[in-house]
């Protein structure tokens, strides 16, 4: 039965995670760590990291590592076939639509209203992220000066200024996880 969850669950958020993989993440948060319990925001985060660094499209990688963490390899199997499902179908039909029919004004207004509301669900993950990396909590804790993470505030700003000056994407990697571990060592001996 969990196989047939984790295949359903997943053909859900590829049916409905317009805009790739990133805006995947809430919608998978929402069925495996909100819904189902299956996993919490902190497991969820370290899938989505591993996600990251391993190749492949993020929205995938995350589904079949969910997958894994859940149900073993079966369940990554149906999860990660649960998520290509959709977009299979969806991407058959609508190449064969804009190849009919050619570029179709409907078509565009859905698209261009599709698009404010996947930048919506991209901020929305992108914040719980922020959350969690800054005081290691899955809501904002109510004395939120006392609990914040110093750390998490170095890499979270050395990270984003690397993003901005362009650095690539596996230096940042490699980098962050040296300086965490350099800055957790500190800290056990502080």
């Amino acid at each position: 039965m969990i196989y047939l969850l984790l295949f359903w669950e997943f053909c859900k958020v590829g049916l409905f995670c317009v805009g790739g993989g990133y805006a995947s993440m809430p919608l998978i948060q929402a069925s495996v760590v909100d819904g189902y319990h299956w996993l919490s925001l902190k497991e969820f985060l370290d899938i989505f990291t591993i996600s990251q660094m391993t190749p492949g499209p993020i929205g995938i990688n995350a589904a079949t590592f969910a997958g894994m963490k859940i149900a073993g390899v079966p369940g990554a199997v149906c999860a990660t076939a649960g998520f290509v499902t959709p977009s299979l179908f969806l991407c058959i039909i609508v190449t064969r639509l804009i190849l009919k029919y050619g570029d179709v004004a409907p078509i565009r207004r859905i698209l261009n209203g599709l698009r404010p509301a996947v930048v919506a669900l991209i901020c929305s993950a992108g914040l719980g992220f922020v959350i969690l990396s800054l005081w290691n909590s899955e809501t904002v804790p109510q004395d939120f000066k006392e609990t914040l993470d110093w750390r998490g505030i170095v890499l979270l700003t050395g990270a984003f200024i690397a993003v901005r000056m362009k650095v690539k994407v596996i230096k940042l990697l490699v980098f962050s996880g040296i300086a965490g571990l350099i800055l957790g060592l500190a800290a056990e001996r502080f």
